[in-house]
């Protein structure tokens, strides 16, 4: 008997965690992996100290690892002396591909492995459509990746590359999305879906468990995350959710929602349609219809954080500035974060002399770098 089930996040309605799963039977909400026996089944996938977190495998032996996670945390002294706040960041951009989806996509690929996949179906603007096709070929699955053909080339090359098959879709976003769900439903193939899938969710925890033993338990009272679908938004909130229940911390931090004005279903609250989305140079949070907006929002209430948008010239501008003051080259979705610090600073929604830590998601040499 499995020691995890599948369940509604808006209904609570329990399902069998089947790879084909991804919406509630009843009320069509997304999912979460919820654990029946969790104290049984742990794993040491976090180092940096003994910290053990639940995972939706039988085993530890069954976890396909490319080397993902324990991300450096860097001080940034001269942005800190700027805004008179400690400030720090924590390089996602070191893992495998290049990005902190590595996080989500190993542990959804081996909880699919374990369930016999062999061919999936992803849709991606880019660094999730990397991530999956590399530890497809690890897993020995076949992928076809789906992403916007407006997507840097060095992003399609990466898809392209580790041999997946790449659709490339002459659309937005939303649109590469659609095309990926005609064609799992066309070909009965099991949609790997990263804006979806519970498992991926549980690998994007690993950062929260990570920060607990970076900070020495004591983990810095503001988390700034750019957040397009929010999967390492959620996945920070749920392993701190755990610690807390088994009383590793006592205070939960603040979760702040960075997005770019010209799409930003979660920080424009009930005024956003599709009709309003623009081109934004932060490709990695340009979502216009989020499945996971709903608990995006529901974090967001419960830890105190501030939903915040940024303009493009702010996020080029930072971009800029991390690589000037800090020497660290970010993708523009990075430097989003950065510009939306700098309003959460000025509004007070962020105090002076506070600690912030901010996931650097992505690397620079991965996008297109604006003139």
């Amino acid at each position: 008997m499995s020691h995890y089930e599948f369940k509604c996040t808006e209904c609570s309605k329990s399902h069998i965690a089947d790879p084909r799963t991804l919406r509630c039977e009843s009320c069509s909400g997304t999912l979460s992996v919820t654990y029946t026996n969790w104290k049984r089944q742990v794993s040491s996938l976090v180092g940096g100290g003994t910290l053990d977190m639940p995972i939706p495998l039988g085993s530890l032996s069954e976890y396909l690892s490319l080397g993902e996670g324990n991300t450096p945390v860097v001080s940034m002294p001269k942005i800190s002396s700027m805004f008179e706040t400690e400030i720090y960041g924590k390089l996602e951009f070191m893992n495998p591909t290049g990005s902190f989806k590595d996080r989500g996509t190993a542990m959804m690929i081996s909880a699919l492995k374990s369930k016999g996949v062999s061919e999936i179906v992803e849709d991606s603007s880019g660094n999730a459509g990397a991530s999956v096709s590399a530890y497809a070929t690890r897993a020995g699955m076949k992928a076809h990746i789906f992403a916007p053909l407006s997507a840097p080339q060095t992003k399609l090359n990466q898809i392209k590359v580790y041999g997946s098959i790449l659709h490339a879709v002459d659309g937005s976003r939303d649109e590469t999305t659609e095309a990926a769900e005609k064609f799992v439903k066309h070909k009965s193939i099991v949609y790997a879906s990263h804006n979806l899938s519970p498992f991926f969710i549980e690998g994007t925890k690993t950062f929260g468990y990570e920060i607990f033993n970076d900070f020495d338990r004591e983990i810095p009272g503001n988390i700034v995350v750019p957040v397009g679908n929010g999967s390492l938004y959620l996945g920070i909130w749920k392993a701190l959710e755990e610690l807390k229940e088994r009383r590793l911390i006592k205070t939960l931090p603040k979760l702040h929602c960075i997005q770019a004005e010209n799409i930003n279903p979660i920080a424009s609250n009930n005024t956003w349609n599709k009709s309003k989305i623009k081109s934004t140079v932060a490709g990695g949070i340009a979502v216009g219809s989020p499945p996971r907006k709903s608990e995006v929002q529901s974090v967001l209430h419960q830890s105190g954080g501030t939903a915040n948008s940024v303009t493009e010239a702010s996020i080029v501008e930072w971009q800029i500035k991390l690589a000037k003051h800090e020497g660290l080259f970010c993708e523009p979705t990075s430097a989003a974060a950065f510009a939306g610090l700098e309003n959460l600073i000025n509004s007070k929604h962020i105090n002076k002399n506070e600690r912030v830590l901010i996931p650097i998601t992505g690397s620079g040499l991965k996008d297109v770098f604006p003139e």
